[in-house]
Protein backbone atom coordinates (compact mmCIF):
# COMPACT_ATOMS: atom_id res chain seq x y z
CA UNK A 1 0.00 0.00 0.00
CA UNK A 2 2.44 2.32 0.58
CA UNK A 3 4.05 1.72 -2.57
CA UNK A 4 0.93 2.65 -4.03
CA UNK A 5 0.51 5.73 -2.42
CA UNK A 6 3.70 6.94 -2.93
CA UNK A 7 3.30 6.16 -6.93
CA UNK A 8 0.18 7.97 -6.96
CA UNK A 9 1.61 10.87 -5.21
CA UNK A 10 4.33 11.08 -7.71
CA UNK A 11 2.37 10.72 -10.90
CA UNK A 12 -0.07 13.82 -9.69
CA UNK A 13 3.17 16.01 -8.41
CA UNK A 14 3.90 16.05 -12.55
CA UNK A 15 1.16 18.06 -13.04
CA UNK A 16 1.66 20.58 -10.06
CA UNK A 17 -0.62 19.32 -7.09
CA UNK A 18 -0.52 16.31 -5.23
CA UNK A 19 -3.54 14.60 -3.83
CA UNK A 20 -4.57 12.95 -0.39
CA UNK A 21 -7.36 11.02 -1.97
CA UNK A 22 -5.99 7.90 -2.23
CA UNK A 23 -5.11 7.62 1.53
CA UNK A 24 -8.28 9.17 2.23
CA UNK A 25 -9.79 6.16 0.36
CA UNK A 26 -7.13 3.61 1.14
CA UNK A 27 -8.54 0.04 2.20
CA UNK A 28 -10.23 -0.13 5.73
CA UNK A 29 -7.44 -1.77 7.16
CA UNK A 30 -5.01 1.19 6.26
CA UNK A 31 -6.68 3.35 9.12
CA UNK A 32 -8.03 2.94 12.40
CA UNK A 33 -11.95 3.31 12.42
CA UNK A 34 -14.46 4.78 14.75
CA UNK A 35 -16.39 2.02 16.71
CA UNK A 36 -19.49 3.94 16.97
CA UNK A 37 -21.48 6.27 14.17
CA UNK A 38 -22.34 10.22 14.87
CA UNK A 39 -18.65 11.17 16.24
CA UNK A 40 -16.35 14.56 14.82
CA UNK A 41 -12.77 13.32 15.31
CA UNK A 42 -10.24 16.25 16.12
CA UNK A 43 -7.16 16.25 17.66
CA UNK A 44 -4.70 13.55 18.39
CA UNK A 45 -1.49 12.84 20.51
CA UNK A 46 0.95 10.04 20.08
CA UNK A 47 2.51 8.58 23.19
CA UNK A 48 6.24 7.18 20.79
CA UNK A 49 7.32 4.96 23.83
CA UNK A 50 4.61 3.09 23.98
CA UNK A 51 3.43 2.79 20.55
CA UNK A 52 -0.41 4.15 21.36
CA UNK A 53 -2.22 7.01 20.31
CA UNK A 54 -5.24 9.43 21.77
CA UNK A 55 -8.34 11.24 19.70
CA UNK A 56 -10.54 13.44 20.56
CA UNK A 57 -14.03 14.29 19.93
CA UNK A 58 -15.93 17.06 19.41
CA UNK A 59 -18.95 15.65 20.18
CA UNK A 60 -19.18 13.32 22.37
CA UNK A 61 -18.93 15.44 25.93
CA UNK A 62 -14.96 14.77 26.47
CA UNK A 63 -14.88 11.13 25.26
CA UNK A 64 -11.46 10.10 24.03
CA UNK A 65 -10.31 7.27 22.04
CA UNK A 66 -6.86 5.00 22.06
CA UNK A 67 -5.48 3.49 19.24
CA UNK A 68 -2.39 1.40 19.20
CA UNK A 69 0.27 1.04 15.92
CA UNK A 70 0.01 -1.69 14.56
CA UNK A 71 -3.50 -2.27 14.91
CA UNK A 72 -6.62 -0.26 13.11
CA UNK A 73 -9.67 -0.33 15.81
CA UNK A 74 -9.93 2.73 17.84
CA UNK A 75 -11.64 2.35 21.33
CA UNK A 76 -13.21 4.34 24.09
CA UNK A 77 -10.27 5.00 26.42
CA UNK A 78 -12.16 7.71 28.41
CA UNK A 79 -15.70 7.42 28.70
CA UNK A 80 -17.99 11.11 28.27
CA UNK A 81 -19.17 13.13 31.05
CA UNK A 82 -21.19 16.20 30.48
CA UNK A 83 -19.76 19.54 29.88
CA UNK A 84 -16.26 17.91 28.80
CA UNK A 85 -15.05 18.48 25.72
CA UNK A 86 -11.80 17.41 23.83
CA UNK A 87 -9.61 19.24 20.95
CA UNK A 88 -5.49 19.13 21.28
CA UNK A 89 -3.77 16.52 22.67
CA UNK A 90 -0.30 15.75 23.97
CA UNK A 91 1.33 13.24 25.62
CA UNK A 92 4.66 13.57 28.08
CA UNK A 93 7.77 11.34 28.21
CA UNK A 94 5.99 9.99 31.51
CA UNK A 95 2.79 8.67 29.37
CA UNK A 96 0.27 11.53 30.76
CA UNK A 97 -1.96 12.84 28.21
CA UNK A 98 -2.96 16.41 28.11
CA UNK A 99 -6.38 17.75 26.62
CA UNK A 100 -7.00 20.88 25.37
CA UNK A 101 -10.82 21.11 26.57
CA UNK A 102 -12.06 23.90 23.18
CA UNK A 103 -15.12 25.68 24.75
CA UNK A 104 -15.19 23.89 28.35
CA UNK A 105 -12.13 26.05 28.76
CA UNK A 106 -10.01 23.61 31.01
CA UNK A 107 -7.18 21.11 30.41
CA UNK A 108 -7.46 17.67 31.50
CA UNK A 109 -4.22 15.55 31.96
CA UNK A 110 -4.38 11.56 32.49
CA UNK A 111 -1.90 9.01 33.33
CA UNK A 112 -1.26 6.08 31.18
CA UNK A 113 -4.15 4.37 32.18
CA UNK A 114 -6.64 6.99 31.93
CA UNK A 115 -6.73 8.42 35.62
CA UNK A 116 -7.73 12.02 35.49
CA UNK A 117 -4.98 13.45 37.46
CA UNK A 118 -6.21 17.08 36.84
CA UNK A 119 -8.95 18.99 35.90
CA UNK A 120 -7.74 22.73 35.43
CA UNK A 121 -10.23 25.66 34.00
CA UNK A 122 -8.67 28.52 32.97
CA UNK A 123 -11.59 30.83 34.57
CA UNK A 124 -11.52 33.03 31.81
CA UNK A 125 -14.72 34.02 30.60
CA UNK A 126 -15.09 33.14 26.42
CA UNK A 127 -12.03 31.00 26.49
CA UNK A 128 -11.41 28.45 24.07
CA UNK A 129 -8.19 25.91 24.53
CA UNK A 130 -7.30 24.26 21.12
CA UNK A 131 -4.11 23.29 21.11
CA UNK A 132 -1.31 21.60 23.37
CA UNK A 133 2.30 20.89 23.12
CA UNK A 134 5.11 19.89 25.97
CA UNK A 135 7.67 21.62 25.70
CA UNK A 136 11.39 20.63 26.73
CA UNK A 137 10.94 22.05 30.39
CA UNK A 138 8.03 19.29 30.54
CA UNK A 139 5.46 22.66 30.84
CA UNK A 140 2.49 22.46 28.43
CA UNK A 141 1.49 25.42 26.55
CA UNK A 142 -2.09 25.94 25.66
CA UNK A 143 -3.56 27.77 22.66
CA UNK A 144 -6.72 29.83 23.34
CA UNK A 145 -8.64 30.62 20.15
CA UNK A 146 -11.11 32.91 21.19
CA UNK A 147 -8.85 35.09 23.75
CA UNK A 148 -5.46 36.59 22.57
CA UNK A 149 -3.35 34.41 25.42
CA UNK A 150 -1.71 31.42 25.79
CA UNK A 151 -1.75 29.09 28.75
CA UNK A 152 0.73 27.36 30.90
CA UNK A 153 0.42 23.58 32.94
CA UNK A 154 2.64 22.28 35.06
CA UNK A 155 2.92 20.70 38.06
CA UNK A 156 4.42 21.52 41.36
CA UNK A 157 5.30 20.37 44.50
CA UNK A 158 2.59 17.59 43.09
CA UNK A 159 -0.30 20.46 42.44
CA UNK A 160 -1.49 20.88 38.69
CA UNK A 161 -1.18 24.39 37.45
CA UNK A 162 -2.95 26.56 35.04
CA UNK A 163 -1.70 29.96 34.55
CA UNK A 164 -1.63 32.91 31.87
CA UNK A 165 1.87 32.62 30.45
CA UNK A 166 1.41 35.35 27.82
CA UNK A 167 -0.69 38.09 26.88
CA UNK A 168 -0.41 37.76 23.11
CA UNK A 169 -2.85 41.10 22.24
CA UNK A 170 0.73 43.31 22.05
CA UNK A 171 1.49 41.63 18.81
CA UNK A 172 -1.30 39.31 17.37
CA UNK A 173 -4.32 41.09 16.46
CA UNK A 174 -7.12 38.89 17.26
CA UNK A 175 -10.41 39.11 14.87
CA UNK A 176 -13.54 40.41 16.90
CA UNK A 177 -16.04 38.03 16.83
CA UNK A 178 -15.17 35.20 19.58
CA UNK A 179 -16.49 32.59 17.27
CA UNK A 180 -13.98 32.55 14.89
CA UNK A 181 -10.89 30.26 15.27
CA UNK A 182 -7.53 32.47 15.79
CA UNK A 183 -4.11 30.63 17.03
CA UNK A 184 -4.53 27.34 17.21
CA UNK A 185 -1.90 24.70 16.43
CA UNK A 186 1.44 25.06 18.08
CA UNK A 187 4.87 23.37 18.55
CA UNK A 188 8.13 23.46 19.80
CA UNK A 189 11.33 23.60 17.83
CA UNK A 190 13.92 21.17 18.63
CA UNK A 191 16.46 22.95 20.21
CA UNK A 192 13.85 24.22 22.66
CA UNK A 193 14.10 27.77 22.04
CA UNK A 194 10.96 28.74 20.63
CA UNK A 195 7.30 28.24 20.18
CA UNK A 196 5.73 27.86 16.36
CA UNK A 197 1.75 28.68 17.19
CA UNK A 198 -0.73 29.57 13.30
CA UNK A 199 -3.53 31.95 13.24
CA UNK A 200 -6.22 29.85 11.13
CA UNK A 201 -8.44 33.08 10.62
CA UNK A 202 -5.91 34.97 9.08
CA UNK A 203 -3.34 32.62 7.63
CA UNK A 204 -0.24 34.15 9.70
CA UNK A 205 2.33 32.22 11.37
CA UNK A 206 3.87 33.27 14.91
CA UNK A 207 7.42 32.66 17.00
CA UNK A 208 7.02 32.88 20.04
CA UNK A 209 10.71 33.13 21.89
CA UNK A 210 10.74 30.92 24.81
CA UNK A 211 12.73 32.25 27.46
CA UNK A 212 11.86 36.36 26.42
CA UNK A 213 8.44 35.63 25.30
CA UNK A 214 8.86 38.05 22.22
CA UNK A 215 7.01 37.52 19.66
CA UNK A 216 7.66 37.66 15.74
CA UNK A 217 5.86 36.47 12.52
CA UNK A 218 7.14 34.27 10.59
CA UNK A 219 7.73 35.23 7.38
CA UNK A 220 5.89 33.08 4.96
CA UNK A 221 6.93 33.17 1.08
CA UNK A 222 3.31 31.87 -0.24
CA UNK A 223 -0.03 32.14 0.23
CA UNK A 224 -1.62 32.93 3.54
CA UNK A 225 -1.77 30.05 5.95
CA UNK A 226 -5.79 30.52 6.10
CA UNK A 227 -7.74 27.70 8.14
CA UNK A 228 -4.84 26.89 9.21
CA UNK A 229 -5.23 23.67 12.11
CA UNK A 230 -2.86 21.58 13.51
CA UNK A 231 0.92 21.81 12.87
CA UNK A 232 3.74 19.29 12.64
CA UNK A 233 7.24 20.32 12.86
CA UNK A 234 9.92 17.73 11.37
CA UNK A 235 13.09 19.48 11.24
CA UNK A 236 12.81 22.19 9.21
CA UNK A 237 9.01 21.35 7.60
CA UNK A 238 6.06 22.28 8.98
CA UNK A 239 3.23 20.62 7.79
CA UNK A 240 -0.05 22.88 8.16
CA UNK A 241 -2.85 21.03 8.05
CA UNK A 242 -5.67 23.58 6.48
CA UNK A 243 -9.22 22.06 7.78
CA UNK A 244 -11.77 23.58 5.17
CA UNK A 245 -9.29 24.49 2.94
CA UNK A 246 -8.51 21.21 2.06
CA UNK A 247 -5.04 20.58 1.88
CA UNK A 248 -1.85 20.22 4.28
CA UNK A 249 0.86 22.85 3.44
CA UNK A 250 4.69 22.46 3.88
CA UNK A 251 6.51 24.44 4.72
CA UNK A 252 10.87 24.83 4.55
CA UNK A 253 11.48 27.40 7.79
CA UNK A 254 14.93 29.50 7.53
CA UNK A 255 17.55 28.51 10.25
CA UNK A 256 16.56 30.67 12.97
CA UNK A 257 12.98 29.98 11.92
CA UNK A 258 11.62 33.39 11.24
CA UNK A 259 10.77 32.66 7.82
CA UNK A 260 9.64 29.97 5.93
CA UNK A 261 8.64 29.05 1.97
CA UNK A 262 6.53 26.45 0.82
CA UNK A 263 8.26 23.63 -0.38
CA UNK A 264 4.75 21.67 -1.57
CA UNK A 265 0.59 21.21 -1.09
CA UNK A 266 -1.00 17.71 -0.49
CA UNK A 267 -4.51 18.49 -1.71
CA UNK A 268 -7.31 16.44 0.60
CA UNK A 269 -10.25 15.19 -0.32
CA UNK A 270 -13.29 17.22 -0.98
CA UNK A 271 -15.58 15.53 1.13
CA UNK A 272 -13.34 15.07 4.04
CA UNK A 273 -12.22 17.41 7.14
CA UNK A 274 -8.72 16.58 7.99
CA UNK A 275 -8.27 18.61 11.18
CA UNK A 276 -4.85 17.48 12.43
CA UNK A 277 -1.67 15.37 12.53
CA UNK A 278 1.05 14.03 14.56
CA UNK A 279 4.22 11.95 13.04
CA UNK A 280 4.40 8.32 13.99
CA UNK A 281 6.94 5.69 12.60
CA UNK A 282 7.94 7.98 9.47
CA UNK A 283 4.48 8.61 8.92
CA UNK A 284 1.62 11.30 9.58
CA UNK A 285 -0.97 10.41 11.76
CA UNK A 286 -3.97 12.41 10.02
CA UNK A 287 -7.03 12.42 11.83
CA UNK A 288 -9.98 12.40 9.08
CA UNK A 289 -13.26 13.46 10.00
CA UNK A 290 -16.99 14.51 8.64
CA UNK A 291 -16.51 17.68 10.51
CA UNK A 292 -18.46 20.57 8.69
CA UNK A 293 -20.68 18.07 7.52
CA UNK A 294 -24.14 16.34 8.25
CA UNK A 295 -23.75 14.50 11.08
CA UNK A 296 -24.45 10.55 10.09
CA UNK A 297 -25.55 8.95 12.58
CA UNK A 298 -25.78 5.67 10.91
CA UNK A 299 -22.32 5.36 9.35
CA UNK A 300 -18.74 5.51 11.47
CA UNK A 301 -17.27 7.14 8.41
CA UNK A 302 -14.36 9.42 11.11
CA UNK A 303 -11.05 7.50 11.24
CA UNK A 304 -7.16 8.18 11.34
CA UNK A 305 -5.14 7.58 8.44
CA UNK A 306 -1.36 7.32 7.42
CA UNK A 307 -0.11 9.33 4.67
CA UNK A 308 3.60 8.73 3.95
CA UNK A 309 5.67 12.27 4.89
CA UNK A 310 6.42 14.21 1.36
Amino acid sequence: MREFLVAVLLGLLAVGMHTASAAADSPRDEAWDLPEAGVFLEGIGVDQKRGVFYVSATNRDGTIYRGELGQQQLEVWVAPRAGDNGRGIDVDDAGRVYVAGGPSAEVRVFDASGTLLAELPTGAAGSFLNDVWIGKDGAAYVTDSSLPRIWRVTQRVGDWVIELWRDVSDTITYTPSLTDFDLGGIVGTPDGRYLLTAQGTTGQLWRIDLATKAIIEVEVDGPALVNADGIVLQGHHLYVVQNFSRQITKLRLSGDWSSAEVDDVLATPADRTFTTAKIARGQLLVVDSKFGFPLTAAVAEDRVVPIDLF
